[in-house]
């Protein structure tokens, strides 16, 4: 009998994924903000405890959910680099202190780690005003002591390096006084000495604004006084300062606060309208409206607590008379927030196809969730819908990794649709959802089975070298490779 050649061919697959590991430690950076596209920060990977031959097998990388990747890792030396140029100012305004927080994602096995890096800031802004001059109306029958409201001015640095004094150009009728609300310096001009239109008809003063950095940084604004003779009164509101709260969902039209000033004087000089400040920006303007006969502060546009939760603005009252005299008050609109912003659910990592034989708590996903909203409206819960051999288990704030609960068998299952669920503490709550397509790989757990147990032949003695005699087939449920079946004689046995 004819021997049947025997040919085997196996293929080992390894396909390796580890338990999720909670790392507690986290490691920060403090840079200054404005670095080049290409500097280093630091050594992320001798900081994280790994072998610089580990950076490109285990897949260092930096995770952001801001959308905007300002870091990157070198695959050469492990060190963070500065991917583009990093504006303290815009990315996170007057807040002390400016944090960017990272996360460094390896691979084999998978971790998470947090990485703050901390903005500082450097001296880059010059104080300025909105206006670079501005004219002050003063009646030469005014007493001394009173009081011009100046414009303040800006400046987005922060620390030392921000808005830090003023100063008055040396004149023989006015002094400055600087008052604080709020935190902000104010900058007032207070009348030292009687006025004389006849003798002198204009002032021209130069307020400058001073920063604290080195070098030191300035801006100027020059006042003009223009003396009056007629007009002697000017407006006073009945309170130099107004609060109000209202909520983000405010109907347009509804009104808010209302402000009042009075004017001595009678007839047209001591008739007042109310308007915004000079400096007051386009964007409050747009939300907020005043009457200007009744003083009343309307909402005029959509209010969102997640775009600005505070407004402070100041009004002015001016009265009717020639020439024109002004005053004003303050006015600060706080913002409370509702549940307008339904949760999002953020993977980010996923490890799929996941072999059939990984063991229980194997990390499958790295999921995130985040609202927009504050409070208890922006407290997430997730889940995972149940029938799946998968749970979610928390890791650090707003942060889950998708583990197995269960053994897999991708002969039966070969493909699951995780379905999460993400629900705020809002009322009334706010839902988000998002499918998750997770597919099975697989192992070689399944012997060949043949159809028959046995096979019983007869031939003839003088049968032909080379005949068929019979066939047998056999099955194996896995897959590829795995499946592929060779065929051999064990023993063989003559019998009469």
């Amino acid at each position: 009998m004819g021997k049947i050649s025997f040919f085997w061919r196996e293929i080992y697959c390894c396909y390796f994924i580890f338990m999720w590991n909670t790392i507690e430690a986290h490691v920060r950076y403090v840079i200054p903000e404005e670095l080049r596209g290409g500097s280093a920060v630091g050594n992320i990977a001798k900081d994280l405890g790994l072998d610089f031959s580990e950076v490109a097998v285990r897949k260092l990388r930096i995770a952001s959910e801001s959308g905007k990747q300002f870091f990157s890792v070198s695959a050469d030396s492990g060190e963070l680099i500065v991917s583009e140029r990093i504006d303290r100012e815009s990315l996170c305004g007057h807040a002390v202190p400016c944090l960017l927080p990272l996360e460094a994602v390896v691979e084999n096995p998978l971790q998470l780690h947090r990485v703050e890096i901390e903005i500082q800031d450097i001296n880059d802004h010059t104080p300025s005003f909105h206006s670079n001059q501005r004219v002050i109306n003063i009646p030469e029958s005014i007493n001394p002591g009173a009081k011009f409201l100046l414009e303040s001015a800006d400046d987005p640095d922060v620390g030392s390096n921000s808005l830090q004094a003023y100063t008055l150009g040396s004149n023989k009728h006015f002094v400055l006084n600087v008052k604080t609300q709020d935190g902000i310096k104010i900058p007032e001009l207070v009348l030292d000495k009687p006025l004389d239109r006849e003798k002198q008809a204009t002032h021209r003063l130069i307020l400058t604004a001073v920063d604290g950095g080195k070098p030191v940084r300035s801006g100027t604004c020059e006042v003009e006084v223009i003396v009056l003779d007629i007009n002697d009164n000017a407006p006073q509101f009945e309170k130099s300062f107004y609060e109000a709260n209202v909520a983000e969902n405010e109907l347009i039209g509804n009104e808010i606060v209302k402000v009042g000033a009075v004017d001595l004087d009678q007839g047209a000089n001591g008739e007042i309208e109310y308007a915004f400040a000079d400096k007051t920006s386009d964007a409050l303007k747009a939300v907020f409206d005043i009457n200007p006969t009744t003083g009343v502060i309307t909402v005029k546009g959509k209010i969102d607590f997640e775009q600005a939760n505070l407004y402070k603005f100041d009004i002015m009252a001016k009265d009717k008379g020639n020439p024109q005299m002004e005053g004003h008050c303050s006015v600060k609109i706080m913002i409370s927030d509702i549940n307008d912003n339904a949760p999002e659910i953020v993977i980010t990592s996923l490890s799929s196809p996941v072999p059939e034989n990984s063991p229980n708590n194997t990390v499958v996903a790295l999921i995130s969730t985040k609202d927009a909203d504050s409070g208890e409206n922006g407290k997430v819960n997730l889940t995972v819908a149940s029938g799946s051999p998968f749970k979610l288990t928390p890791s650090l704030s707003n942060r889950y990794t998708l583990v197995t609960t269960g053994s897999l068998d991708r002969e039966k299952y070969p493909e699951y649709q995780i379905k999460l669920n993400a629900v705020d503490s809002g009322l009334p709550t706010l839902r988000a959802e998002k499918m998750l397509k997770i597919s099975i790989s697989d192992v070689n757990d399944n012997p060949p089975v043949f159809s028959q147990t046995s096979y019983t032949v007869y031939t003839r003695e003088n049968t032909v070298h080379g005949s068929i005699l019979c066939s047998v087939s056999a099955h194996d449920p896995d897959l590829g490779q795995n499946a592929k079946i060779s065929y051999s004689i064990l023993e063989s046995k003559v019998q009469d």
